[in-house]
């Protein structure tokens, strides 16, 4: 999990822009990012929204717009994405460039604002944040159909979302 320090606050707010930055000592990287597509499971491990179950998924997850209503803004995300791109050592630190991702994304009842459920999910490579956002999307429907358990989908996903569709029978 990702640990905020004053020095690597300071840091992503620099990174954001939101601050400018000052000289000093370059911070190595504590996440990797040799797992891509997927997240280094130490740093992002994911983590479930317990406001959502099986149970209520017809009123929460299966609700056309619910995931407006838990989303986090992005004064709240920016600063995570920014601290991220240095705790994963990308060597592009363009923002613009990733996707502060969920792991275990909304649409499937993921944490919203859990720093273990968000990462910087790169737009670049063969599999990106806009791939996982396919799978994702066919993960919901399959549970919303009852094809598929949420605790199914949730840990497919949770696990290798490259992977989810074949793992839970959708792909």
């Amino acid at each position: 999990m990702r640990r905020f320090t004053a020095t690597t606050c300071a840091l992503a707010l620099a990174a954001a822009g939101i601050i400018a930055a000052s000289a000093g000592t370059a911070q190595a990287s504590t996440c990797s990012h040799a797992y891509l597509p997927l997240p280094d499971s130490s740093c992002t491990p994911g983590a479930y929204n317990s406001d959502v179950t099986q149970s209520n998924i017809h009123s929460t997850i299966c609700v056309s717009g619910w995931t407006a209503t838990v989303r986090p803004p992005t004064s709240y995300t920016n600063p995570l994405k920014a601290q991220g791109i240095i705790d994963y050592g990308y060597s592009d630190t363009n923002m613009a460039d990733y996707e502060e991702d969920h792991l275990v994304p909304l649409e499937l009842g993921g944490s919203p604002r859990s720093t273990s459920n968000l990462w910087p999910e790169p737009y670049s490579g063969t599999k990106t944040a806009t791939t996982k956002d396919g799978v994702e999307t066919k993960l919901k429907n399959a549970v919303c159909a009852g094809t598929i358990t949420l605790s199914a989908a949730r840990s497919a996903i949770k696990t290798n979302w490259t992977t989810a569709l074949q793992v839970t029978g959708i792909g």
